[in-house]
């Protein structure tokens, strides 16, 4: 039994050891930030910004980088990746190139249209490699915002019916006073 867990201790550690060796020569670092103007709360309707910054940390060039971002709801009961059709006009950055040592700084301009618990993440591939590159997440809350206002549809729901009734009203008054001409 202590063979078993020695054994399997030093086969973690060398699992543990390789993921972060593996993690320490990624070619692609990547950060993730909210903009310092977005809304402290925001409300469905508001506009918020995200900045990515992407940077080559390998030796050498990276050709035709395709960032993309992706927006996740984690509602319990609907959680589920979110279309960005409504949401975002800017949804991937593609063809960029990266020598060494240099970065590219990409905003990703976002309209908030569902309230809820949202989390915000980039991610890099090129065509040379079959990895993804992630950054780290970002959460957010969207609130609810009342889509009708009772004092703007009441108006309008009360004065169709009468509308209405005042038409018929006056149609039969009409048609009446033709018949008595007659």
């Amino acid at each position: 039994m202590r063979i078993l867990k020695k054994l399997f201790a030093v086969i973690a550690s060398i699992l543990l050891s390789a993921s972060i060796s593996a993690a320490a020569q990624a070619p692609v670092s990547l950060n993730l930030q909210s903009d310092a103007k977005n809304p402290a709360t925001p409300v469905m309707g508001d506009h918020m910004r995200f900045w990515s910054t992407i940077s080559n940390t390998g030796s050498s060039p990276i050709e035709g980088l395709v960032a993309w971002i992706s927006l996740v709801e984690i509602d319990p009961g609907n959680e589920q990746p979110v279309d960005l059709e409504d949401w975002s006009a800017h949804k991937a950055v593609t063809g960029a190139s990266l020598k060494p040592g240099e970065s590219l700084q990409t905003d990703w301009p976002m309209r908030l249209i569902k309230g809820g618990d949202y989390r915000v993440v980039v991610s890099v591939t090129d065509p040379g490699s079959n990895t993804v590159f992630t950054s780290p997440t970002l959460q957010f809350h969207v609130r609810q915002k009342s889509v009708l206002q009772a004092g703007r549809v009441l108006p309008v729901a009360a004065a169709i019916p009468l509308l209405i009734c005042a038409l018929m009203i006056f149609n039969k008054t009409t048609q009446r006073l033709r018949r008595e001409r007659v």
